[in-house]
């Protein structure tokens, strides 16, 4: 049963990561695409803003695609780690906890699910237990 519960997350996180890093890449399911996810993170005060937006994206699309995979689940948990902590200290901190309000809950949910699957690793049903980087 945890090589299914595993696999379950695992496949939920790359489902969202990839989500919302499309919207950011390439403007799907509504996002701004890349010109808007730039805009978006200059107003938040990083320079130069296409650099780190190319970041934010990349790390967003990389832990995606890494959790689906089960594929270097460290890095992944890592990268979700790092893009959400930015999120919550430069957006969604200051409205408070619950989403309703803008907070930060759900960015929270994600961290603890990513470093949780990075910690418990990814189970069987991964690219990293066939390649013998897990046991």
């Amino acid at each position: 049963m945890f090589d299914l519960g595993v696999l379950a997350l695992r496949l939920v996180l790359g489902a969202v990561f990839l989500g919302h890093g499309a919207q950011k890449a390439f403007g799907a399911f509504g996002g701004p695409g890349f010109a808007g996810a730039t805009g978006f993170v200059g107003s938040l005060g990083f320079r130069p803003a296409r650099v780190w937006a190319a970041l934010a994206v990349g790390g967003e699309l990389a832990a995606g695609f890494l959790f689906l995979l089960g594929l270097l689940t460290p890095l992944a948990g890592l990268l979700v780690l790092a893009t959400m902590v930015v999120a919550i200290a430069k957006v969604h901190g200051p409205k408070g906890f619950f989403v309703q309000d803008g907070g930060y809950e759900y960015n929270l949910v994600l961290i603890i699910a990513a470093l949780a699957v990075a910690a418990m690793g990814p189970g069987r049903v991964s690219l990293d237990y066939v390649l013998g980087l897990t046991r």
